[in-house]
């Protein structure tokens, strides 16, 4: 009888034990008191499964969409919602306020927010680079700019300062040898500048694409000199980035969006046709441009080498103060 009694208090013991485990797991409550509610079950046990993202509707987001549109990374457990920022400094301060957890800009904005104490930011995935033909000054017939040489005293309209529209402008007038201190810099956003240059509010404009082939289109635009020469020529162009702080407190969900990203970057290289209907769709161009276009160069892995170009040259113009070590800027890779 004793044997029996002592068997049904295991029972009894080890039910109990159960049951609170259940309890436990059921209100989202773990043994060191971790809060698991914010990972769907799905998610493998992300810090959260929604990602907001600051964006800029342009081609060097071909990847992003891709990734998107073939559920890339639903496959990581992540819902990732994108918001349009108005150029890259505006993308960076929307993940600064924590309006985002991620940005996409050019890379200028990242370094002169570490130079001057603004953010600490972490680059967290590439995005692309500067291939010919991709990103250009261009005029218009009208315009009293028929050289780069006539750049020296014109009106040039750039998204913003400390942007790479400014920064490549100033670095292959440079290669020139085409003083760029009497220029005027008109501060216009890119869906505007066409129209900009065709009422004469700016004489010359930086374009990426698919702005370069909508210019053309609308307003007549020919290229004055191609980005990707000189001390520009394959220059990294766009990246993504997030605060430091994200970076540490999410490194699950940080890794889930980098092999997303690293798959999409990989099928947007290698199948065009993947990417078109997608500028159409996301980057509001029409079929006809998404066919004519250049695509820019399109990478996901960090080469410290090559990143140190960007703030080497803003140091070169003045932008920054001081050299910045790219390696401090690195945050975690995925597979590395």
């Amino acid at each position: 009888m004793f044997r029996i009694a002592r068997h049904t208090g295991r029972h009894r013991t080890r039910h109990a034990a159960l049951a609170l485990a259940t309890v436990m797991v059921v209100s989202g409550c773990g043994a060191l008191g971790m809060d698991t509610s914010k990972a769907s079950s799905g998610s493998g046990g992300l810090e959260k499964s929604t990602l907001k993202v600051s964006i800029l509707p342009t081609t060097d987001l071909g990847p992003f969409w891709l990734a998107q549109d073939e559920g890339f990374f639903k496959d990581e457990g992540l819902n990732v919602e994108s918001v349009v920022a108005a150029s890259g400094q505006a993308s960076l301060a929307k993940s600064i306020s924590g309006e985002a957890d991620i940005a996409f800009s050019t890379y200028p904005p990242f370094f002169t927010a570490k130079s001057t104490g603004t953010a600490d930011m972490q680059l967290v995935a590439d995005a692309t680079s500067v291939n010919a033909k991709t990103n250009a000054i261009v005029t218009v017939p009208n315009s009293p700019v028929k050289t780069i040489f006539d750049l020296a005293t014109a009106k040039i309209a750039i998204t913003a300062k400390n942007t790479a529209s400014d920064l490549l402008t100033r670095s292959v007038m440079q290669d020139h040898g085409v003083d760029f201190s009497k220029v005027k810099w008109v501060l216009i956003p890119l869906p505007n500048i066409a129209a900009a240059l065709q009422q004469g509010e700016a004489d010359a404009a930086y374009l990426p694409e698919p702005y370069i082939t909508q210019a053309a289109k609308t307003a007549s635009a020919i290229p004055v000199v191609d980005i990707n020469t000189g001390a520009t020529q394959d220059f990294p162009l766009t990246g993504y980035g997030a605060t430091r702080k994200w970076v540490q407190e999410h490194p699950k969900t940080l890794a889930a969006f980098q092999r997303a990203m690293q798959k999409a970057t990989h099928e947007a290289t290698n199948d065009r046709a993947k990417v078109e209907p997608l500028l159409v769709r996301f980057a509001k161009i029409d079929e006809d441009t998404a066919k004519l276009l250049t695509l820019p160069g399109y990478g996901s892995t960090l080469d410290s080498r090559r990143l140190q170009r960007v703030p080497d040259l803003l140091l070169q113009l003045g932008t920054i103060p001081s050299p910045i070590d790219v390696n401090t800027m690195i945050g975690p890779q995925v597979g590395r």
